[in-house]
């Protein structure tokens, strides 16, 4: 869990970066990104459902578990 929150965390800032960067350099309307994003940073503190997590879940296996059908299993 401790991976994927690093992910999460790493992902939503950047792309929080990035879209204040491109709001301020190349148009305005860029900054709807960073907003969106915490529109649902708050839905997601009030309903437990984060997009980021649920694509986290689905392209990484949980911590300690490895699928037999992976590449990486032993």
């Amino acid at each position: 869990m401790q991976q994927k929150r690093r992910l999460h965390d790493a992902i939503v800032g950047l792309l929080v970066t990035i879209g204040i960067a491109l709001g301020h350099y190349v148009s305005a309307h860029w900054l709807l990104l960073p907003a969106a994003i915490g529109l649902t940073l708050l839905q997601s503190g009030a309903t437990g459902f984060c997009p980021v997590y649920f694509a986290l879940d689905r392209l990484l296996p949980a911590e300690g578990e490895a699928d037999s059908a992976s590449c990486c299993a032993k």
